[in-house]
């Protein structure tokens, strides 16, 4: 099994900006390609960004220009680096990884292991 900690989330003005970070522990062997959602209120969980193994990323057009998303495969972390903030950028984000190694995963159902979330609120 592979548990996933997300933390870094909290209260930002719009502009503003967040790091967000994805620790993965137990059976690390089984972490490959990496990957961020989020879920509003009274919507569904939409992806933001994934990154491979070896790197190579892959975002939401919503968020493209504005949203980084890296890895430290050492430290079994994943990072979601959010600048330009909108009050649309409002959610609960999950880290999410899948086994696969060399592809980014962007489907959802190809994604095994999920982290509890940490709330972004972009807001006045």
């Amino acid at each position: 099994q592979v548990q996933l900690v997300e933390s870094g989330g909290g209260l930002v003005q719009p502009g503003g900006s967040l790091r967000l970070s994805c620790a993965a522990s137990g059976s690390i062997f089984s972490v490959g390609a990496m990957g961020w959602y989020r879920q509003a209120p009274g919507k569904q969980r939409e992806f933001v960004a994934a990154i491979r193994w070896r790197g190579g990323t892959y975002y939401a057009d919503s968020v493209k220009g504005r949203f980084t998303i890296s890895r430290d495969n050492a430290a079994n972390t994943v990072y979601l680096q959010m600048n330009s903030l909108k009050p649309e950028d409002t959610a609960v984000y999950y880290c999410a990884a899948a086994s696969k190694r060399d592809t980014i995963v962007v489907v959802t159902s190809q994604y095994e292991y999920w982290g509890q979330g940490t709330q972004v609120t972009v807001s006045s």
